[in-house]
């Protein structure tokens, strides 16, 4: 049987919606290490919980709200157009490939944002805040920056007016797009009872974790990879990015007096995979060595930035926030013309301020929609059914009372066995 090119293009999307899925358990393991150990089984069920509820939202409508025909003026796609994905089965070929690889995707994106409000959501609340946002915030978003006349792009009202935003893998439509969110579910939901810097409970299971999404987030910067030569670049920018992130947090953390701590190489490492994934490939090694350093030592300090203004837990603000508006607003300071596709240059390498300028939109309209449609929605669910944990539950744990069950069981080998008698 012969393979053609064609063939080959969709096996790969396969793979790369493999790891990119896989991120999503590491995801689990790398926030269930940071939370305390009576709430670690329920801050990984919420990114198991999204892994369901994301894929099904997608296959009926979202996939069709980020990817269709526009309406509303370019605002989104035709949710009824692809309804339980009926056209793309149609269509045949590898539109089912892209679908399941755009799940994957807004899957990772909805998960990223329960380690904001970890110890203290009400896994109810989760359960019908996740395809909301989904529908409501994610998908629309996305179809602004990928769409085909998404608002942000060619043929989009402020992409026409201030030039196309470029995104290679998701720095608005997943890192700033959940770190927003983030900010505004903390806001709503209120801080901790005992809100003070988190120590995590199982170290190992956060370097695992942090492994496990470098490892997945291959499948995430090279998926959508248009030849062997871009997926090369991908690849590398990939593995220099979160090394040099991982390094400048440590030197960072040394350089403030402090010890280089297994967190902090964890959270660098995340920091460079954010930052450079809108940029992956659009920058040189050099460029990506670049922003995986800056990346690693401005979120340093940026995790620290919540300490007595909100209570983002596990510090989704200030790792994808700020990583992510990093990465995008670089593309238009050191980005290579050669390598955009509409052969815009960027600041310091061209003098050309065109393409930093709709980057600073793109990242401005994803702070202002975002934040707005998600405070709106936590606070209608905070209103009605609540989305936090009673006090007496938030302090005794989550766990037993959301899913009656603990991460560690104390009592599974009885006091003095083995012991000689």
């Amino acid at each position: 049987m012969e393979i053609v090119i064609e063939d080959v293009g969709a096996i790969w999307v396969v793979v790369a919606g493999a790891l990119v899925l896989f991120m999503t358990p590491g995801l689990a393991l790398f926030y269930g290490g940071l939370s305390q150990t009576r709430s670690a089984v329920n801050m990984m069920m919420m990114s198991f919980a999204a892994m369901g509820l994301v894929a099904l939202t997608w296959a009926l409508w979202g996939n069709a709200i980020a990817g269709a025909d526009p309406v509303a003026g370019g605002l989104f796609g035709n949710p009824t157009s692809d309804f339980v994905l009926y056209e793309s089965l149609a269509e045949g070929g590898d539109s089912l490939v892209w679908v399941g690889f755009g799940a994957t995707f807004a899957i990772i994106t909805c998960a990223l944002i329960s380690g904001a409000v970890a110890d203290r959501a009400k896994f109810a609340g989760w359960m019908v805040f996740v395809p909301i946002w989904i529908t409501l915030v994610y998908a629309p978003l996305a179809f602004w920056v990928w769409g085909d006349g998404g608002l942000l792009v060619e043929g989009g009202f402020i992409g026409d007016t201030v030039g196309e935003a470029v995104d290679f893998a998701g720095g608005l439509v997943v890192h700033m797009c959940a770190g927003v969110a983030a900010l505004a579910l903390v806001l709503v939901i209120g801080p901790r009872r005992n809100f003070a810097p988190n120590k995590p409970h199982n170290v190992p299971f956060v370097l695992l974790g942090a492994s496990i999404l470098w490892f997945g987030w291959f499948g995430f910067n090279i998926g959508e990879a248009g030849s062997v030569e871009e997926a090369s670049l991908n690849w590398i920018n990939t593995l220099l990015a979160p090394a040099a992130a991982l390094v400048a947090w440590l030197l960072t953390e040394w350089a403030r007096g402090k010890k280089p701590t297994p967190v902090g190489a964890a959270s660098g490492i995340v920091a460079g995979l954010v930052a450079i994934t809108p940029a992956v490939a659009f920058v040189s090694p050099l460029g990506a060595i670049v922003i995986g350093l800056v990346a690693g030592a401005v979120c340093c300090f940026a995790v620290e930035f919540k300490y007595g203004k909100f209570d983002d837990t596990l510090d989704v603000v200030g790792l994808h926030l700020v990583a992510g508006l990093w990465g995008t607003l670089a593309i238009g300071l050191f980005g290579r013309e050669e390598l955009i596709a509409d052969g815009r240059g960027s600041l310091f390498l061209n003098g050309d301020f065109s393409l930093l300028w709709a980057q600073i939109v793109a990242c401005l309209v994803t702070l202002v929609f975002t934040f707005v449609a998600t405070y709106i929605i936590a606070t209608l669910i905070h209103k009605t059914m609540g989305f936090r944990v009673e006090a007496e539950v938030e302090q005794g744990g989550i766990d037993a009372v959301a899913h009656h069950t603990e991460a560690y069981s104390h009592d599974a080998v009885p006091a003095g066995a083995g012991a000689r008698e």
